[in-house]
């Protein structure tokens, strides 16, 4: 369990059925109307913690923000993390840091500055910072000036390495456990990672990584669905810390890509707070991971990244291959999710109906007990029940 860990997404009143790197945009947009989801008339809807709090991507949880080969020695790289802007780096010791990528003085990115693997140089009038966020010089200043810049600091922010990927924190306080951050339980062969900026909301497409209903019409793809019938599925569902995990069943070795495995494989697929999807495939001693992180950039876009692992040296030749194809799975989610957010701007209402939208609705409750038990001071307590879904897809 991690510890420590704030800000734009779907409001949602989830009905109790049921157990279980980016750059700002080049021009702001008007923040959008928060979405409400509107249970069965049958169905009784829980009261919302906050509405502000629920609209937002939690405050106190990881966020994948860059890929660990991006930080280079001696190099800068900037990003943005739910309207903040960050400039990460790795000090003289190679261990990753993030701060905010303005200068106190005057507001200049830090990103935009010089670094010597050791302080940041804002490059408008020099002042110098650590790599913890400490103002170590100010040049200007005349020797027989007294001003003291020894408490002048620029935020840091808590930031982790697991899985190939940089991870901030963007809270501020020290608060409870919060979600895991991602990581791998073998040594990965070769590994292929793509990621797409989404304009639509955090919540809008964290969504669809538990919607198993949009897949037989987002994904028709041959090398991905071949059969195009609907076909019955039956699946149990259990908590997990901090989310719900599809239990581990033997898959269709219809698909390609299970093919490529040999065998029938075994498939687990856990949904985990605040936006993982964590897919684990396994054929006897060969394993494959297919994950994919929402991150908020801003109230109006989310980054979505898809990082595909495997144990077996061979399946490097067919990186060329693969990359396409896994950009043009992502590019069907980003089409979809942006025409779905428009037609939620018009109408920020949503209608969550059976089994099929179960997943997403438990994702709200999910939200609300995180942000009730930090606000209680408790320990969080997972809502949701062992349960067996269908649907069709």
């Amino acid at each position: 369990m991690q510890r420590r860990g704030p800000r734009a997404g779907p409001q949602a009143s989830a009905s109790r059925r049921g157990g279980v790197r980016g750059q700002p945009d080049p021009k702001p947009k008007a923040a959008r109307r928060p979405v409400s989801v509107s249970p069965l008339p049958s169905q009784r809807s829980d009261d919302a913690l906050d509405p502000t709090a629920m609209r937002q991507p939690l405050p106190d949880a990881w966020y994948c923000v860059a890929e660990s080969r991006a930080l280079k020695r001696n190099g800068l790289t900037a990003v943005a993390l739910n309207g903040e802007q960050l400039v990460l780096g790795r000090g003289a010791d190679g261990a990753p840091f993030a701060l905010r990528d303005r200068c106190p003085h005057r507001g200049m990115a830090l990103s935009k500055g010089p670094f010597d693997g050791d302080t940041l140089m804002c490059p408008f009038h020099g002042w110098r910072f650590g790599t913890d966020g400490r103002c170590r010089a100010v040049p200007t200043l005349s020797t027989h000036d007294a001003a003291d810049f020894s408490r002048i600091a620029v935020q840091r922010f808590p930031v982790r390495e697991s899985a190939g990927f940089v991870w901030v924190n963007p809270s501020l306080q020290e608060g409870g456990p919060v979600p895991a951050i991602p990581a791998l339980d073998f040594e990965p062969a070769g590994s292929l990672v793509v990621a797409l900026e989404v304009e639509a909301s955090f919540d809008l497409t964290t969504l669809s990584l538990v919607d198993p209903g949009h897949v037989a019409f987002v994904h028709d793809s041959w090398w991905f669905r071949p059969s195009k019938e609907l076909r019955e599925k039956v699946k149990t569902f259990q908590p997990v810390e901090h989310g719900f995990v599809m239990t581990s069943h033997a898959t269709t070795k219809s698909s390609p890509v299970y093919r490529l495995l040999g065998g029938v494989p075994e498939v687990e697929i856990e949904f985990r707070l605040p936006g993982v999807r964590l897919e684990r495939i396994v054929a006897g001693a060969k394993r494959v991971a297919n994950y994919t992180f929402a991150t908020p950039l801003t109230a109006n876009r989310t980054l979505l990244t898809n990082a595909l692992y495997w144990s077996m040296p061979a399946l490097n030749l067919l990186k060329p291959v693969a990359r396409p194809l896994m950009r043009q799975f992502l590019t069907q989610d980003q089409q979809v999710l942006q025409h779905a957010q428009a037609g939620l701007d018009r109408k920020p209402t949503m209608v969550l109906l059976g089994d099929g939208d179960l997943p997403s609705q438990w994702y709200f409750r999910l939200k609300r007990e995180a942000l009730e038990s930090a606000r209680a001071g408790r320990p969080f307590a997972n809502p949701l029940e062992r349960r067996e879904l269908r649907w069709r897809s």
